[in-house]
Parts: C-alpha cells; structure tokens; sequence
C-alpha cells in the first residue's frame, strides 16, 4: 500500500531572517515542524511519518548543516520522486538588517563565532547560494517585525485547499521602501491625498470617511477596473506557470490612506473570484 503524499515545507535561509518565527508560524498552522534536521534524514522522516496521521510537515535546513549542505539538491529532488509536494521557502534580510539584529541580541554568528559578523554573513550567504537558487519562495524580512513574517508566512503556505495561486493584497507608503516580495506593483499617489484635509489626517484608509473620500472618485473606480482586470488575466497565467503564491502591493505616500482604502477595495472584488485574499497593510501603523 502506497503511503499518502506529504506536503512539506522546507525553510532555510540567513541567520537572524525570521527562521525560528517561521517555523512556530507552521506550527501554530498544525504542520508538524522539526528545527535543524540534517538534510540526509528527511527520506527517511517521510517514510517514518508514511503511515501516521502526519499530513503537512515543515523543517528548518540552515548553514549549521555544514559539509551536508551540498546534499541538500539531491535530497530534495529525490523526496518529490517520491511523489511529495516539497515547497523551499528561503528567508533572508540585507546585511544591515542582519548586522543589526545579531548586535540587538549580542549573538555571534554561527559561522563566524572567532570572526566579525559581516564574515559571518559573508560565508552564509557563500554556503547557501544554491539552495537560496533552488528556492520556490523568497521573503526578504528586512522591513518585517515578527507578526508581520508570521502572517505572511501562514497565509502562504495556508491548508486550505485552493484552484489558483495564493494571493495577497498589500498596501505600502514610498517613504518606506517598495517591498522586495512584490509580484505587481502599482503607485496611486495620483490620487488626491486625504492627508491634507485636516478631518481626515489623522484617520487611515479603514474609516469609511476615508475610504469614501478615495474610492467615490470616478478615477479610482477606472483605477480599480483596469487593475482587476488585469490581475484576472494574469493570475490563471501565473499559475499555470506553476507560480503558486502572488503578492499585489498597491503604494501611497505614507501606507495610511490612499494604498489602505484600495487594497481593502481590491480584496472584495478579488475574493468574489478567488475566495481567500490576504490583506497586509503594512505601513499602517507607522509615524
């Protein structure tokens, strides 16, 4: 008897990226996760788990895996000949942001523990070049605070049963950065700004006063046609191109108004054809 196909998630990437946030973020999703299993094990984790109640596993794989890292390809390939959907998700940040996180924490970085951490992330980023080239899914966490990394992370890798690619709507302000896990990218600073009428300033695109002063203009309404038109034409297409997770970043000044009020608007009329749409707003909290 053929044991049932497993559906596994593969996490690696720099150290100090968000791993550990991933990994409890797949755990809390009711996948069976594994921190630092040697890669050479997972062929036989997969046959071990064949006949159990384990459905949906995820593990991390990362440069303390050492000489075995080059092992990893092959493993790999051999676990989805085996007839398992096997998704490499690969986290990393820039430098500074690594910099940054490891002198916040006052850790040494694994593979420079004699070293500085810039050689450290020198050498990491040496030894995982070929995994991070045969990842299915790239998430730079530069910009992302934990919360934000672990709702990324479930609403990507969700078990809900879907037809098409999973899709996520974000809003975003310039002033911070156009995010780097962006599929689609549109600017509505064409728009007029609610920031500068003084009873809307102080309200985000949520409020129905702001929402209402953005999507009641006939432009916006031609804006929103034309987009969803052309994220239905293309979706089909990305996925048929076995793209399977989609992010759509509408953009403002601030993240707080214009980007806010349309990404809610997007998922509406997105979800009538695609059920479950993520929503992230992702600079709607900021100054």
């Amino acid at each position: 008897m053929t044991a049932p196909a497993k559906q596994i998630i593969v996490i690696t990437g720099m150290s100090g990226s968000g791993k550990s946030t991933a990994i409890r973020a797949l755990e809390d999703a009711g996948f069976f996760c594994i921190d630092n299993l040697p890669v050479l094990l997972l062929p036989k984790l997969t046959e071990l788990a064949g006949g159990g109640h384990i459905e949906r596993m995820a593990l991390v794989i990362d440069a303390r895996e050492g000489v075995f890292l080059k092992d990893a390809p092959r493993v790999l390939d051999e676990v989805r000949r085996a007839g398992h959907q096997v998704d490499v998700l690969f986290l990393d940040a820039s430098d500074d942001s690594l910099m940054r996180r490891f002198s916040e924490t006052r850790r040494r970085h694994p593979l420079a523990p004699d070293g500085t951490v810039s050689e450290g992330i020198h050498a990491e980023r040496e030894a995982l070049k070929d995994l991070r080239e045969m990842a299915d899914q790239v998430i730079d966490s530069s910009a992302l605070n934990v919360h934000d990394l672990k709702r990324m992370v479930q609403g990507r890798f969700s078990p809900e049963p879907t037809t098409g690619p999973s899709l996520s709507i974000m809003s975003f302000g310039y002033r911070y950065g156009v995010p780097p896990q962006a599929d689609l990218v549109f600017d509505v600073r064409f728009l007029p700004n609610p920031y500068f009428v003084p009873e809307l300033k102080g309200l985000t695109g949520k409020n129905p006063k702001v929402s209402g002063y953005v999507l009641e203009r006939e432009e916006t309404q031609a804006f929103l046609e034309k987009v969803v038109d052309l994220c239905r034409f293309l979706f089909p297409r990305y996925q048929k191109e076995g793209k399977a997770y989609l992010t759509v970043a509408l953009g403002c000044t601030g993240g707080k108004h214009r980007s806010v009020a349309l990404a809610a608007e997007m998922v509406r009329r997105l979800s009538a054809d695609y059920g479950r749409v993520q929503l992230w707003d992702r600079d709607i909290e900021k100054e």
